[in-house]
């Protein structure tokens, strides 16, 4: 039996090639660059703020300039939550010099960063258009933009957040263990910059019970979390001793913003969007916007912790309810007359916050200036003056520029905070404070607005000296302080010896 030559050959069948992973394509490339642009573009719009810099920025920005060991050490009696940003902030110091401008930008930076991941996030959830207008949601919004021109964690913490989440959905359906580990090192990462970081992670619990994910992916989750709260106990432990820090907080800080958004956003999670993968937008979206902000309320109600800034990645949610609930609205559109609409009501949005957006480039949008308060010491003091702080603590305000305050003498303080490992220095005794100060005819002291008299024997030394033998000369209403010129009463008390309040009269320390 001959074969049929017209027979058609026989063909080989080859083994199909392993799957690869599809190169990003435009639509991932735009979604990418364009809220990263954004972000950049409008953390650069003032950054400056008239060469002005507040409390909080000061003190990373003193502690930055200090060597690794004298950080460490200062944390071992303040602000250990904040150790490992002043430590990297200290190498992008060493690196690129300590100026303003690199006190601010690695938040720039990070907020850019963070866009693009709330873009990415989007995209994977909900398509390709929810994701560009969630990732260009996110840094027009006002508190991403007044933390994106501040050189404190908030805005690097916000980042690692959002790519911590990133890295939990794409693990969700693949089930790799080194994208768990990457998920949990980045939420390890961003505890550390800041303790309420770990909110986020039980927002992602929540996230992953509702959505009805596999036991395998709930016990990876477990894992990668058990990982990142045993990485974070010993933080938590030792931070714990310094609650003092947070004992400014009478009550919720600016809980109005985290409240509006949080109502919009549910109202926003209300409308069917889409669903790509196994989870849903919504499901993601919604707690860490909502739960991170209420856990900090509900502990609020024992002990005072809420500022809108530990919270600052909440946003994630709001920007990706935002983006995809304008994409069912752009799919929904079926007449001219409702694009008109959609337009319009875009325009107004973009037009509220044009105000937000210019105040918060200003000096007078931060609780107080350093800046201001230092020059306004060195305008109303004369060489020679002594200096008082109201309390002690208050020495941060002026401390950013040493020169404000060179030709003054800082009549309290003992030990500067530099040699003594603390933020403010170490004060005299109550009896030699109140003894310095009786040696000089000038006095320029410094208090923060607001601040309540404190009851321990040094303050106590200094407002009685001050009631008894002084009287008030001028003063001066700073953003965030009073600047008060006392001069001695001679009628009440007798002059002091000769050189009175000559610079070297106490033989005290030349600030």
């Amino acid at each position: 039996m001959f074969l049929d030559e017209r027979a058609p050959a026989a063909r080989t069948v080859l083994p199909p090639a392993p799957a690869r992973r599809p190169s990003p394509g435009p639509a991932e490339a735009v979604v990418v660059i364009a809220p990263l642009s954004l972000a950049i573009a409008l953390g650069l719009w003032g950054i400056r703020r008239k060469n002005t810099m507040w409390g909080d920025e000061s003190v990373t920005y003193q502690l930055a300039h200090r060597d690794l060991a004298q950080i460490w050490h200062t944390a071992q009696h303040v602000d250990l939550v904040h150790a490992l940003h002043y430590a990297v902030m200290h190498e992008i110091f060493g690196l690129f010099g300590g100026g303003l401008l690199t006190l601010r930008l690695p938040s720039v930076l990070a907020t850019s960063v963070a866009a693009s991941g709330v873009g990415l996030l989007g995209l994977r959830l909900a398509g390709p258009l929810a994701g560009l207008l969630a990732g260009l949601v996110f840094p027009l919004l006002p508190q991403v933009q007044k933390y994106a021109q501040e050189g404190r964690s908030y805005a690097m913490v916000c980042a690692l957040v959002t790519w911590a989440t990133y890295a939990l959905v794409v693990s969700v359906p693949h089930r790799v263990r080194w994208r768990w580990a990457v998920y949990g090192l980045t939420m390890l990462l961003a505890c550390l910059l800041h303790e309420f970081a770990v909110l986020a992670l039980v927002a992602h619990g929540v996230t992953l019970v509702v959505s009805r994910v596999p036991r395998p992916v709930l016990r990876a989750w477990s894992a990668a979390a058990a990982g990142v709260v045993a990485g974070l106990s010993p933080l938590a432990i030792c931070s714990a001793g310094q609650s003092g820090q947070v004992s400014w907080i009478g009550g919720p800080v600016r809980p109005f913003y985290f409240l509006v958004v949080a109502v919009v956003g549910v109202a926003c999670a209300r409308v069917p969007l889409r669903v790509r993968g196994p989870l849903r937008l919504s499901v993601l979206a919604v707690p860490i916007l909502v739960l991170p902000g209420v856990l900090l309320l509900i502990v609020s109600l024992v002990k005072p912790l809420f500022v809108d800034r530990y919270v600052l990645y909440s946003n994630i949610g709001i920007a990706l309810l935002l983006g995809a609930w304008m994409d069912y609205f752009h799919r929904r559109q079926q007449s001219s007359h409702r694009a008109w609409i959609a337009w319009t009501a875009a325009v107004a949005v973009l037009a509220a916050l044009v105000q937000p957006s210019l105040a918060l480039r200003t000096p007078q949008s931060r609780s107080n200036d350093a800046t201001a308060i230092g020059a306004t010491v060195r305008k109303e003091g004369r060489p020679g003056d002594g200096l008082l702080y109201l309390s002690g603590q208050h020495r941060l305000l002026t401390a950013a520029n040493p020169e404000d305050t060179r030709l003054l003498t800082d009549l309290a303080l003992a030990q500067d905070p530099v040699s003594s490992n603390t933020l403010a220095g170490v004060e005299l005794p109550a009896q030699d404070i109140a003894a310095r100060m009786l040696e000089f005819d000038r006095i320029v002291a410094v208090r923060a607005a607001g601040a309540h008299s404190l009851t321990d024997p040094q303050e106590e030394a200094k407002t009685s000296t001050l009631r008894r033998h002084f009287r008030e000369h001028g003063t001066t209403h700073v953003n965030g302080a009073r600047v008060t010129v006392y001069v001695r009463d001679h009628d009440q008390s007798p002059k002091a010896g000769p050189g009175s309040g000559g610079p070297g009269a106490s033989g005290g320390t030349m600030r």
